[in-house]
Order: structure tokens, then C-alpha cells, then sequence
């Protein structure tokens, strides 16, 4: 803009277009020389308002100096925001930067302003301005979205955070504050993007001392609570490199529930640049359990090799039967060397996810007749069916030659369950559990806020997932068990699994009946469906061994027994399921109650688990009346004995206000006309002979729930 370089002493320059003036604008807002400022900011307000009502906005461009006299800056241009052309930039490493669009155009128009001090008085004297611009200015409606204008008062800087802390999307606070300032769809003087940037901003303060304070949170609470796992590593510019963790209530499920594990590397916290990985199982009721945590700087072997290794040494050398992760090479080579006896496997709902992208473009309109022909190849039990139908369906689409089908195929013991059949995925593969663990995920996720708290956040996150699922699991036991076929061997089952796994089994032995046992000798029987002529899987049985095996391997699986196994022991008069076939890890009895009441970290938590185990108490002790009676012998003797131990008022009143009020109120019992009945949590919530019932509260207890949602990173603690 060569017009800007001009001499300071009075340049005038003439509006062209009078027309732009007329554009809701009024005498008193357009700029002239000689009109004088008190300073450089009164100036830029001025100038501003001026250029929103014209259409367009403003940017400060270049000022001038009397260093010598020791004056300051005495001349401030400011330009239209189009003004100039961009410029390409070299980056640090000698590359240029990417190519990004740019709004300049190389406008004219500015206003110039020049510092006096008539009078020892200074003040800012406009000695230009030019109002021509050469593209087109916007209209009001569209004034408002540049960037200039879209500002986020110090209020709604401190409500955002607070959204985000609460674990809201980006539109979920936009639409919250126009129903707060009562303003219509889209009318905020900010954008999402704006929202996004702010957020943004909170999340790259003090990266390296967060880091610095994560580490410290982790040794607070390795003091505190001696069975909570941390190690780290620095890099050579002594920044956090990695950091992994687990909880000493994790490590005692991983002890029994670490047979079948899913490491989920899909997620980043881009506000520190780091990966986050996370290990999760499922316990014998089907709920999502948490193993540990790890925050990787790279994603690379190196580094997964890393988190690996130390997966393993905080579980005490013990690695699982199987692992589930994304599609990552890296990872893959990572667990060949760390983990060489587990069985690794790709989740398939990853793999998925990337079809759009993939063939979506170049099958077009057969786009979803090739997902539905790969669903079922992909459900397939048999290896030589999978490698006769994958044959079938890539010369049917002409995929042949495809990069993609070539990986997958190369890769299809990873991901393809004929494949993986037999070896125990504890159910994780399915489509509903993918679903728990990516809730889980999003509740883990929506505990982020700095750094430094992550891993305190992190465990109110576990522990409140563990109390949802204590109570979960108490309702299960408490609903009466449906017997629907009537056999020995499903009210067996049902006296032995916990309702998770034994409605798994009852869903096999309602189907059971639709096979057809056919003996092909002494040991050997093909059972095949009614419907079919021939086929059909085969089932081995030995009775004297108490050996079956079925060639569909769902029980190698699942853990549980098939239908194709359970119509050959009906038919042969087998009125007990073996208990070898009735895993440990599905059995309704575990030990993780009451060993973890020595890890628990602090006596709130202790509570916590004592309520647990009384409401447990309660839901077995309903089942027959000489359970009763045992019940209470035992809980009259255990109480005269609590007794007994001296105590203080101040003592009691110091527990009390540790623990939440629905966990401080134990289950009442009653015996109303011969049957049992008792309140679990709080007083809203009765159970009578295993049926959920509603009554009249003794008391209104107040409880308040605190709600997760996902967060797509962390965000401030407070806003200055």
C-alpha cells in the first residue's frame, strides 16, 4: 500500500464513492482530517465502529517512532482487514508453510492517525483517510461473523469453562447461552469456532508445569494409598515423555477379570500433545471394569513397547489370554514382543468405521450391498467358509487389486471371528459391548480438565462407574430368575452364574430344542438345525472324562456353553453342567469385594464398600429362610462385637459427612404379612421378594448425582 508510506504533514485524500457513507452511517461516525483522539485506543473504537456499520472491519498495520527524542510511536495506520496480500513465510526448518487461504486482497482504504502535543497536551490527530475499497463490502447480517466483531465477554469466557468442566459439546453451550440471553438461533456475537479457539486457549496454558504437577498428583497418591501404581519418563529436554497409572482397586480386578482385555489407543488429548490410552476389561456381571491409564507423547513402537511393559509390571507380570485394539501396526509389533503368549485382535468397529472412506467412493451405489455381504462373511464360524465366501465377494465387487481388501485379507486372523473362535474374548466383540466401553470411555474422557488433576479426576470416575455398577449388579440379584425351559440343567446354571452370564446360557438352551442330535458313534454327534439336511456342527462328548467340545468353539469364546452342546447332553440325560464348563469368572461368587475393602484408600471409600456388601448380604439372604436366619445370627454377633469397640460422637459425625448421604443409609428390613421387605440406597427405593416396588419415603433424603458427559479435551479451571 504504497498511499500509507506518505509524509505525516496533512495528507488528504477524498472519499470516491459516496454511497458506502450512506450505508446506515451518520455524519458524526465518519472520520475526517483533522478530527482529534486522546489517545491511540479512542482512535481504533472509533474507527471501528465506523467500519462495521460500512460493512467491513479493521486491523492495526503499521506505526512510526521518534526513538531519538525518546517520544514513542507518534504515527498508528490502521487498514481495512483486506488490506495487503499474504505473504509466505519460511518455518523453522527451512520448509514453507502450507498454503492457507487468505482473505487480502490488497484494499486501499485506512485511516491514519498522528501523535501532537500542542500545549505540552498530546494528543491523536487523523491526518488520512480513504474510504475506496476494492471488493464487496458485507452486509449487516454478515458484518457481525468476522472475526473482529465475533468477541466473548470476561462472563461468558467463565460460563464456557464451566460448561466445559461440566462435560457439554461446543453446541450444547451455545445453545444454552441464546436461551440464557434470550437471544434467536445463531445470534450470539461469537461462533462455535470461537468457542472452539477460546477453549483452545485455556488448554495450551502452562503445559510443562501441569506435567510437573501431574507427576507430584501421582506421588500424593502413591503415599496415601501404597497398592496405587505410577512410572514416567523424561525425555532429553526434560519434558513429560510418558506416564501410566492404575488404581488399587484396578489392579485386584485385573487379578480376576484380566483374562480378556481391550487397550483403546483411539483417543488424543491435543491439548498437551499426548496419546491417551486407556485398558479396560469386563466382570463376571457383563459391566465395564477400568485396569489403567497411559499418556504417550509419540505414537510409535518405541513408545507403545513402553506402556506395554509397564501394563505388566504393575500387574504383577500377568498378561491376558487375549487383547483387543485398534487397527495400529505399531501396536500390533509392540505386543508380538511384550506380550508373545496373548492373543491380539483387531476390534472390528474400528475397522468399520473406515469403510466410508474407503469403498464408499468406489463402489458407489453397491456400497451397502458390500457391507451387508461383509457382515455376514465377518459372523462366519468356519475358517474354510470365510476363505470360500471372502473369494466370492471380492470377485464379485471387483476388488481384487484393491489395497485395502489386499491389507484385510493379509490381516484377517486379527479381525475375523472364524479366526479368533478359539480363543476367550469374554464377549468384548460384540456390538452392545463396544457401545459400554465407548460410554465408558466418554465418562473417563469428560473427567479431563488440567493436567495435574487427571488422574484424581480419572479415579472419582472409576470409583463412581464401580458404585453404579455395585448397584446394578445388587438389582440383577434381586429380580426373581425366570426358568423358562423347566430342565435340572438351567436351574443349575441359574444357582451358579450370575444373571449376566446365566441369561448368555438361557438364551442356548431355548434354542436348544430346535437342533437335532444325530449320534455318529459312541463319542462323536453332528447337531445340526431342523431346517437344515445335512451340515451341521460337530459336538464330541465323554462322559466319563466330562469332556464336550462343539466345533462352532463358543464356549473357547464366550465362556459359555452352545446350544449344540447343551442338546447333546439334554439327550443323553445330563442333568448338570459340568463344572468345568462353569467358569470361575462367571460365577456369581468374587473375592474382589471383600479384598478390595484393603486397598480402599480412605474411609469414605471403606464405607462405600461396607454399604456394598451389606446390600449383597441382604440379596442372598432373601432367597430361602434358613439364609435368613443365618444372616441374622451372624449380623447380631458382628454388631455386638462393632459395639463393643469404643467410639466418639465427634468420630461418628467425621464419618458421616465424609460419605455421601445415599450411601450412609444401610438397607432397612422388614417382615410385612410374611414377607420380606428392605430398602436399598435410600428410602425411595424398596425391594420386596425380588420385585422393585414404590413407597413412602420415613424420610426425604436429598441426593445429588453428578452427571458425566463427553468432553473433547480438557479445559480451565478458572478464568482470570
Amino acid at each position: 500500500m504504497d498511499d500509507l508510506s506518505q509524509d505525516d504533514t496533512g495528507t488528504i485524500e477524498e472519499m470516491a464513492e459516496d454511497s458506502i457513507l450512506s450505508r446506515q452511517t451518520s455524519v458524526n461516525l465518519v472520520p475526517f482530517v483533522g478530527q482529534r483522539f486522546v489517545s491511540q485506543d479512542a482512535a481504533y473504537e472509533f474507527y471501528c465502529g465506523f467500519a462495521k456499520q460500512c460493512g467491513f472491519s479493521i486491523r492495526r498495520h503499521r506505526t512510526r517512532g521518534k526513538d531519538g527524542v525518546g517520544r514513542g510511536v507518534t504515527r498508528r495506520d490502521f487498514t481495512c482487514h483486506r488490506g495487503g496480500y499474504p505473504q509466505m513465510k519460511p518455518a523453522e526448518d527451512g520448509k514453507m508453510q502450507r498454503n492457507r487461504k487468505s482473505s487480502r486482497c490488497g484494499c486501499q482504504a485506512y485511516m491514519r492517525i498522528v501523535k501532537r502535543a500542542d500545549f505540552d497536551v498530546p494528543e491523536w490527530r487523523i491526518t488520512g483517510f480513504s474510504n475506496v475499497h476494492n471488493h464487496e463490502l458485507l452486509k449487516s447480517n454478515e458484518v457481525s461473523l468476522l472475526p473482529a466483531y465475533c468477541s466473548i465477554s470476561p462472563d461468558d469466557k467463565s460460563r464456557i469453562c464451566m460448561y466445559a468442566k461440566a462435560g457439554m459439546s461446543v453446541r450444547q453451550m451455545l445453545r444454552l447461552l441464546e436461551l440464557e440471553k434470550g437471544v434467536k438461533l445463531g445470534c450470539l456475537t461469537f461462533t462455535e469456532i470461537d468457542v472452539r479457539n477460546l477453549l483452545q486457549s485455556f488448554r495450551n496454558v502452562n503445559r510443562d508445569n501441569d506435567a510437573i504437577d501431574l507427576i507430584a498428583m501421582c506421588k500424593k497418591m502413591k503415599d496415601e494409598n501404597p497398592h496405587f501404581k505410577y512410572d514416567f519418563k523424561i525425555d532429553g529436554h526434560n519434558r513429560l515423555e510418558h506416564i501410566a497409572w492404575s488404581y488399587g482397586s484396578s489392579i485386584q480386578l485385573y487379578e480376576e477379570f484380566g483374562d480378556a482385555v481391550v487397550f483403546d489407543t483411539t483417543y488424543r488429548l491435543d491439548a498437551y500433545d499426548m496419546l491417551l490410552g486407556i485398558w479396560l476389561g469386563v466382570d463376571n456381571h457383563g459391566m465395564t471394569c477400568f485396569f489403567g491409564c497411559v499418556l504417550l507423547r509419540d505414537e510409535n513402537m518405541q513408545s507403545f513397547f513402553w506402556a506395554l511393559k509397564t501394563f505388566w509390571g504393575f500387574m504383577k507380570g500377568k498378561t491376558p489370554q487375549t487383547i483387543l485394539t485398534d487397527h495400529n501396526m505399531w501396536l500390533k509389533e509392540a505386543i508380538a514382543v511384550v506380550m508373545p503368549q496373548t492373543r491380539h485382535a483387531f476390534c472390528i468397529w474400528y475397522i468399520v468405521e473406515k469403510f466410508s472412506e474407503w469403498f464408499s467412493p468406489l463402489l458407489g451405489s453397491q456400497y451397502d450391498d458390500w457391507k451387508a455381504d461383509f457382515d455376514q462373511l465377518y459372523n462366519l464360524q468356519s475358517v474354510e467358509d470365510f476363505e470360500e465366501r471372502w473369494t466370492e465377494m471380492v470377485d464379485r465387487y471387483g476388488l481384487r487389486a484393491n489395497k485395502h481388501v489386499i491389507s484385510l485379507y493379509a490381516l484377517r486372523s486379527f479381525w475375523a471371528l472364524a479366526y479368533m473362535r478359539p480363543y476367550f474374548f469374554a464377549g468384548m466383540t460384540s456390538t452392545c459391548h463396544s457401545d459400554s466401553i465407548n460410554a465408558f470411555i466418554q465418562r473417563f474422557l469428560s473427567a479431563v480438565s488440567q493436567l495435574d488433576r487427571f488422574v484424581e479426576q480419572a479415579a472419582d470416575i472409576v470409583n463412581y462407574s464401580d458404585r453404579a455398577g455395585a448397584k446394578q449388579k445388587l438389582q440383577q440379584k434381586l429380580q426373581r430368575v425366570c426358568l423358562k425351559t423347566g430342565s435340572p440343567i438351567e436351574s443349575h446354571a441359574a444357582s451358579v452364574l450370575t444373571p449376566h452370564a446365566f441369561g448368555k446360557l438361557q438364551e442356548e438352551l431355548v434354542l436348544a430344542p430346535q437342533y437335532a442330535s444325530l449320534p455318529v458313534d459312541e463319542s462323536f454327534f453332528q447337531v445340526r438345525h431342523h431346517t437344515q439336511a445335512d451340515g451341521g456342527c460337530k459336538v464330541i462328548w465323554v462322559p466319563s472324562q466330562e469332556h464336550i467340545s462343539c466345533s462352532c468353539c463358543e464356549f473357547e469364546f464366550t465362556g459359555i456353553l452352545c446350544r449344540h452342546i447343551l442338546r447333546v447332553l439334554s439327550n443323553n440325560n445330563c442333568f448338570r453342567i459340568p463344572d468345568q464348563y462353569l467358569p470361575i469368572r462367571w460365577c456369581g461368587v468374587s473375592s474382589s469385594s471383600t479384598n478390595t475393602f484393603q486397598t480402599a484408600k480412605d474411609k469414605s471409600e471403606k464405607i462405600q464398600l461396607l454399604e456394598s456388601m451389606a446390600s449383597t448380604l441382604v440379596a442372598e439372604s432373601v432367597e430361602t429362610e434358613e439364609r435368613l436366619d443365618v444372616a441374622y445370627e451372624q449380623i447380631a454377633v458382628v454388631l455386638s462385637r462393632v459395639k463393643d469397640i469404643p467410639s466418639t460422637t465427634r468420630k461418628a459425625n467425621v464419618g458421616a459427612s465424609n460419605c455421601p448421604p445415599d450411601l450412609m443409609t444401610l438397607p432397612e428390613v422388614e417382615v410385612d404379612n410374611g414377607d420380606v421387605r428392605f430398602t436399598i440406597g435410600n428410602s425411595h427405593e424398596s425391594v420386596s421378594s425380588g420385585k422393585l416396588k414404590e413407597r413412602r419415603p420415613k424420610e426425604t433424603v436429598e441426593s445429588n448425582r453428578k452427571r458425566t458427559r463427553h468432553c473433547a479435551g480438557p479445559c480451565c479451571l478458572s478464568v482470570q
